[in-house]
């Protein structure tokens, strides 16, 4: 069996996966740009995993990890792992039946859902056929996810981190497929998503899952965990976080303008990168230490944890803003446009993606505040903050694309996920305690000065050396080169200057005021 990782190993690991899957995912964007471009068929090809998706997240799958981790963290904090295997056995099967089910009722139900969801579509019935071919993928994604949870609270970390790098190889592989048999259409794209799901989020992860010691094992009445599950998982599928349906707002509200799903959806996902790199890293990572503190009641360790990965997280993303904001048209450039992508889509998708970088630091705050009440077992606050976000997204979404057209939606979800991250930074304040949220604020400010300097002295530079409008392939990436090294250096400058803490956290040099559980690292 592989060995434990300490939180900060475990950060690295991840870090290092979503990046991979998201350089990966950057590869198979600019593939569907290159053969598909800003077109409907594209257009089709993101629409096809909605209905999917939501089934997703009314099963709670985005959050299958965060309910069964606390579960598992119990038995093993007690010292019985076999325990722990037949609470996990008990809920694998209680939603492995329930996803295969509700798979078939929408398979069933596609074409009314698609024309319930999707009215101004013309393709109709194309979308119904390409709805059904990704459908089975969600089965792979919610199993898998309770595999990756078993690995989890045994702190391993590098078989899950492969689930993603293996789905975006299948799509990538999909799409190279098609292409080479003559049709690098949506469809080939979406088998090879499937096939992806089934292999890295599935397959692998029943192996890794497997070498924590943990197997399906026969589970009496009075041994199942199922009732916990669901008191656990019941808040998460009943509210719905506008973190979670943030990327099927662009694909309902992209409707109302030809294309402008595509572009909402490119910008996005070059978003996401820092996203996932910092923020959801963040929190995978925190999160198994964390929930293994709130078993022990160790409320003080806790809160200290959760201070300072918020800081870290907030600081680093708020470098990681500067940089987009600095870099958005030599990046679209660069990854996406060829082929039928062209110039003026660069110039749209740069514009969304500059609205959508500031929401960067909100999705740090948020990973690592969630997740201190999920490792409380107070799953009902973030739920009812989202909930709460998510009900102003729609109006402000809608009241903001009167004002501004397609960018005001990149603009709405970034305010609304700002909104979002105050909400549960006073939450977080409410239940812990002030001071914590006093503390933390210094390290916000900073991060917020040293980006602010960072874009204002790097994005003038950049477009006085380049022309925007005109970039070719080697002024992209010189313009790249120039901007990212600018913003690097004068984010660090004034984070000296300003003796920023965060540094020498961050590269490890304080010593921690936390000793992680169980050793660490």
């Amino acid at each position: 069996m592989s060995r434990p990782l300490g939180m900060g190993a475990a950060a690295m690991v991840v870090s290092a996966s979503v990046l991979l899957s998201r350089i990966l995912g950057l590869g198979r964007e600019a593939l569907l740009a290159t053969f598909i471009g800003v077109t409907e068929e594209s257009t089709l090809y993101f629409d096809a995993f909605l209905i999917p998706d939501l089934l997703n997240y009314l099963l709670a799958g985005a959050y299958l990890t965060i309910t069964l981790i606390p579960i598992l963290s119990r038995h093993l904090e007690r010292g019985d792992p076999e325990a722990a295997s037949r609470a996990f056995t008990s809920v694998f099967r209680f939603v492995a039946w329930a996803i295969v089910a509700l798979t078939a009722l929408l398979w069933v139900l596609a074409e009314p859902l698609v024309a319930l969801v999707f009215p101004e579509i013309e393709a109709q019935d194309r979308l119904v056929s390409m709805t059904r071919l990704v459908l089975p993928a969600q089965i792979f994604f919610v199993l898998g996810a309770m595999l990756m949870a078993v690995q989890y609270a045994h702190r391993r970390f590098t078989i899950p981190a492969l689930a993603p790098v293996v789905y975006n190889l299948g799509i990538i592989g999909g799409g190279l497929t098609g292409a080479l048999l003559g049709d690098p259409s949506p469809e080939a794209f979406l088998v090879g998503a499937v096939v992806g799901a089934a292999l890295g989020n599935f397959a692998l992860q029943w192996v890794g899952a497997r070498r924590t010691g943990t197997w399906l094992t026969p589970v009496g009445k009075a041994e199942s965990a199922v009732g916990e599950y669901l008191v656990l998982a019941l808040p998460l599928m009943l509210g719905q976080s506008v973190a979670v349906l943030d990327e099927q707002f662009v694909r309902i509200f992209g409707q109302v303008e030809e294309t402008a799903t595509a572009a909402l959806s490119f910008a996005r996902r070059l978003n996401m990168v820092p996203i996932g790199v910092i923020a959801q890293a963040a929190g995978v990572a925190a999160f198994p230490f964390l929930a293994r503190l709130a078993e022990r009641d160790d409320d003080t360790e806790l809160v200290a944890m959760t201070s300072r990965a918020m800081r870290n997280t907030f600081f680093i993303a708020a470098a990681a803003t500067a940089a987009l904001v600095v870099l958005a048209r030599p990046l679209v450039r660069l990854i996406y446009q060829y082929g039928r992508f062209e110039a003026d889509d660069a110039g749209l998708v740069a514009g969304l993606l500059v609205l959508f970088a500031f929401s960067v630091p909100a999705w740090g705050v948020h990973q690592i505040l969630a997740r201190h009440f999920y490792a409380k077992r107070k799953m009902w606050t973030p739920v009812l903050v989202g909930t709460l976000f998510t009900m102003v997204a729609i109006p402000v979404w809608l009241w903001l694309y009167d004002l501004m057209g397609v960018e005001g939606f990149a603009l709405a979800s970034t305010l609304v996920m700002s909104g979002y991250a105050v909400g549960m930074l006073l939450a977080w304040g409410y239940d812990s305690g002030w001071q914590a949220v006093r503390s933390s604020l210094p390290a916000m400010g900073r991060g917020a000065i040293c980006a602010g300097a960072a874009a204002l002295l790097a994005r003038p530079l950049v477009e006085a050396l380049f022309d925007a409008g005109e970039l070719t392939l080697l002024e992209g990436i010189g313009a790249a080169t120039v901007g990212g090294t600018t913003v690097l250096a004068a984010f660090l400058g004034v984070a000296l200057l300003l003796r920023a803490p965060e540094l020498a956290d961050i590269a490890g040099r304080r010593a921690s005021r936390v000793s992680p559980p169980d050793g660490g690292e």
